[in-house]
């Protein structure tokens, strides 16, 4: 959804998204830190019920497991990405909710509860912990529906909030238990500092606390991505939040920008 090849091409006419594929791995930490996202064209896309293969890459579930095994090719600095997780969820989460009132775009977090072990070659690393697994699905462009968003995951909480393209704003708020997601009052609305690209940050926070942001991990003219700590219902957490400004990815400069991060292969793999 954010390639600019497929928003180039759509310019054009009605373009086939299965011709816009990429798997996007993100690794942090001191002497890991990779960033891979290369598009490939349908002849690279394989998938049925249970598999999603791009390239040399692909996600397959074996039961209620789900097996990931990635070899892809880092950017800007081109070192090699190549591991692999496993994900056992805890908690599975049947319903998918509409982010716009018609319907268009709708998300679900399919295990918003569960365990990963996760081992690379390139880097070498191994850790295991909690994770998390989503997907988001929609009938058109985000920008035609969407200014912005704000999403977290802290602790057992699940938030987003939206600034759809009408003015309005809508704001979605779950607790995670081990039977699924279930609603929650929203604590009042936080605002965070902005990005090094000035993309601004909102979160949640019982009224009087305070939120906080503990590391930016990606910095992006339009999206960003953090590690926060704030305060729900008294409860101290800590957390992912993503920040997304669609307003700034439909500039044509930052367009010609998103290249150098997502390089496009093109022929036969591998």
């Amino acid at each position: 959804m954010f390639s600019p090849y497929y928003a180039w091409a759509n310019r054009r006419g009605p373009a086939d998204a299965e011709d816009y594929c990429a798997f996007n791995i993100a690794l942090y930490g001191r002497g890991a830190a990779r960033w891979a996202m290369t598009e490939r064209g349908r002849h690279a896309l394989h998938r049925s019920e249970d598999v999603l293969q791009v390239g040399p890459s692909h996600l397959r579930w074996t039961g209620d497991t789900l097996v990931a095994r990635v070899d892809e090719r880092g950017m800007p600095i081109p070192r090699r990405v190549r591991g692999g997780f496993v994900l056992h969820p805890t908690a599975a989460q049947a319903r998918t909710y509409d982010l716009d009132v018609a319907g268009r775009h709708r998300w679900r977090p399919i295990a918003p509860l569960a365990r990963i072990e996760v081992a690379f070659d390139e880097p070498r690393l191994r850790w295991s912990g909690q994770a998390y697994l989503d997907t988001n699905a929609g009938d058109r462009p985000l920008a035609a529906d969407f200014c912005s968003w704000n999403w977290s995951r802290t602790g057992s909480r699940l938030l987003y909030d939206m600034k759809m393209a009408d003015g309005s704003e809508r704001n979605l708020a779950l607790t995670i238990g081990a039977d699924g997601a279930t609603p929650f009052p929203a604590p009042p609305p936080y605002k965070l500092p902005k990005t090094g690209w000035r993309v601004e940050r909102t979160t949640r926070a019982d009224a009087g606390a305070a939120a906080t942001v503990e590391t930016t991990l990606e910095d992006t003219p339009f999206y960003a991505r953090s590690l926060i700590q704030t305060v729900i219902d008294g409860e101290p957490l800590t957390g992912v939040h993503e920040s997304l400004s669609l307003t700034r990815f439909t500039s044509p400069v930052v367009q010609l920008m998103l290249p150098f991060r997502m390089p496009r292969r093109a022929g036969p793999l591998p």
